[in-house]
């Protein structure tokens, strides 16, 4: 048996849409592909699908602490300083400082929700 799916995208839950809306409007700089002003907006990334909404009044408090979930966008990038310039343009500066993995270097930032991004760059 198989599960039927026919897409998957992520989604972020926000109460203050506008705001969070305008910030990646801005990050990504491009207008949302669907926009219906306080309930949602949808922005067509490279190979992925993200999708910012407002919940419910009655379902709020289950998106309340967004810095305590396990989920990251990762932003892969050329040029890490670059990235943390722009982040810093954008009025989000990173909170702390790059790390370094076998993977390559990374630092973290949020958006307006507290949702984590991640910006890496390969080695």
């Amino acid at each position: 048996m198989n599960f039927p799916y026919q897409d998957v995208f992520v989604t972020l839950a926000a109460v203050d849409l506008e705001i969070m809306v305008e910030f990646y409007r801005q990050l990504l700089n491009q207008d949302p592909q669907a926009y219906f002003p306080q309930i949602y907006a949808e922005f067509q990334l490279k190979g992925l699908r993200l999708g910012i909404f407002r919940p419910k009044v009655s379902h709020q408090s289950e998106f309340a602490d967004s810095t305590a979930s396990g989920m990251s966008l990762c932003f892969e990038v050329e040029n890490l300083e670059a990235a943390i310039a722009y982040f810093h343009f954008l009025g989000f500066p990173p909170a702390r400082e790059i790390t370094t993995a076998s993977h390559g270097r990374e630092i973290y930032a949020y958006d307006p929700a507290g949702n984590r991004l991640i910006l890496h760059q390969s080695h």
